[in-house]
């Protein structure tokens, strides 16, 4: 028998073992109702592989990722051309991750796929719980080309299951009239951290859009969108973050194949491991 030793194409620092391990990530490789460029549904692979270029450890947290104690669980198989089959997937999965009281680390693919993650999810915590979004765009669209379902309309089905006023959006600089409009009724835009600290009683699911960064930080997304924020502003965010209850998160819209550098990917890579340390 050969003895290695082999590859790894797990993410670096994870526990093997499911049952002993408090966060799951799972894989989310779905694109199926992209509006712009497709190409996020390849984006967990990539991000695996290049998991390796980091360290363990956050020096901004002073946190080693062999201490979050989290499994990397791999990608759900999701039928491609399918979405409502796929999001029943998504959902199933990460329903089961809650029964086996253990929290979700989604790794998209597109932003729709936060929308099953937040049904399953809310069935657990009810009428406490709240989002923190990082997005270049509103999201609150009612449907897009008539459809419902759609990465542009996922925080307004999400907004329709938590309510609207449970829902605080950072970095926002993209959307239709309406949608303003619907963001400051409910007072959704984080403008300052009092803004966020309206949420902190509640249990919070952390949503990172990665196109929430600059386009000179991350021009591998689907939908690039200039006057971002800097990858040190989104740590400032993560840092508040750190004492709040977060009970769930996932990255997505990284989309590889767009930057060709890798650098993007490498990016995307290092917020994950930044996001898991505060959890």
């Amino acid at each position: 028998m050969l003895k290695g030793p082999f590859l790894d194409r797990t993410w670096m620092g994870q526990n093997p073992d499911y049952n002993s391990s408090d966060i799951i990530m799972l894989g989310l490789p779905f694109d199926g109702t992209v509006s712009y460029r497709p190409g996020s549904r390849f984006a967990p692979e990539q991000l695996r592989l290049a998991s390796w270029g980091l360290e363990e450890y956050s020096v901004n947290f002073d946190r080693d990722l062999n201490d979050v104690n989290f499994n990397d669980i791999g990608d759900l198989e999701l039928p491609l051309g399918n979405t409502a089959r796929s999001l029943n997937i998504i959902e199933e999965n990460v329903k089961q991750i809650y029964t086996d009281k253990k929290r979700v680390f989604g790794i998209g693919g597109e932003h729709l796929v936060t929308f099953p993650e937040l049904k399953a999810i809310h069935d657990f915590y009810k009428d406490n719980l709240a989002v923190v979004h990082f997005d270049a765009h509103t999201d609150l669209r009612t449907s897009y080309l008539d459809e419902e379902l759609s990465h542009a309309s996922v925080m307004y089905r999400i907004g329709e299951i938590i309510g609207f006023e449970n829902i605080k959006q950072i970095g926002i600089r993209s959307g239709m009239k309406e949608e303003f409009e619907l963001q400051k009724k409910y007072n959704m835009l984080v403008k300052e951290t009092n803004d966020l600290y309206k949420i902190k009683n509640k249990n919070i699911f952390v949503s990172v859009d990665l196109d929430v960064l600059d386009t000179s930080i991350m021009p591998g997304t689907g939908t690039p969108e200039a006057g971002g924020i800097t990858f040190n502003e989104l740590i400032s965010w993560f840092r508040i973050l750190k004492d709040f209850h977060i009970i769930g998160a996932d990255v997505v819209e990284l989309a590889p194949d767009y930057d060709a550098s890798g650098a993007s990917t490498a990016v995307a890579t290092k917020v994950i491991r930044e996001l898991l340390s505060i959890m």
